[in-house]
């Protein structure tokens, strides 16, 4: 008898573990990210059934120019998960450190041809291809994996903020005259739609960033 009553337990045991566990194996099985389509951030989570899953804000057409003198546009990063992010070669302060964690990205995705890292320079009209290379050379940027983009000033700004919100004061009026100033990297997926948002300062933000790109993979 007591060994019936030992066996009725563990079975107990057994079942009322594996009922705690199915839920947290099931929310990481079924976790997807969301979608950021205003300069609030607010993510919002759209399946493929809703009306409103056509018209999710995506990247317009861009044309650039990276350290290589390479002409960048949509078509390089057409079918790629890419991050993107705001910089310029002469920063004193946090530029290096988000350099510096971009750098542990590409570490993490080198072999990988499905992701690409875009980095707008904020100071275009000094920041030439020949800058932009010795910036690439310093911090071991791998050309045709990390792109550091230059070109028409109001181009990179109007993008910038309108199309990947990048700015830390967006609630105030801001002209082209306006310096541009974030710290945010971009995640953006296969269709040019916003899907992560995180502080490049940050080594923790950027590790998210990282298992997230892994999570965004795994999307058609």
């Amino acid at each position: 008898m007591p060994h019936a009553l030992t066996f009725v337990c563990v079975i107990c045991l057994v079942t009322t573990f594996s009922s705690c566990q199915r839920p947290v194996q099931q929310e990481q099985a079924e976790k997807v990210l969301p979608f950021y389509t205003g300069a609030d951030f607010t993510p919002q989570w759209i399946t493929p059934d809703d009306p409103a899953y056509p018209g999710i804000h995506a990247i317009p057409d861009f044309q650039f120019m990276d350290q290589q003198g390479k002409t960048v546009t949509a078509k390089t990063v057409a079918g790629k998960i890419y991050v993107a992010g705001f910089f310029f070669t002469a920063c004193p302060g946090i530029c290096k450190r988000l350099t510096n964690h971009l750098a542990l990205v590409q570490k993490a995705y080198l072999a990988d041809a499905d992701l690409r890292i875009l980095s707008h320079s904020v100071t275009p009209d000094t920041d030439s291809v020949a800058r932009l290379q010795q910036y690439a050379t310093a911090y071991g940027v791998i050309s045709d994996k990390w792109f550091l983009l230059t070109g028409n000033r109001d181009s990179i700004y109007t993008l910038a903020r309108k199309a990947y919100f990048a700015d830390e004061d967006m609630g105030t009026q801001k002209n082209s005259s306006d310096f541009l100033h974030t710290e945010n990297l971009l995640l953006i997926d296969r269709h040019r739609r916003i899907r992560g948002v995180y502080k490049g300062t940050s080594l923790k933000d950027v590790n998210d960033l990282i298992a997230d790109i892994s999570l965004l993979k795994k999307e058609e």
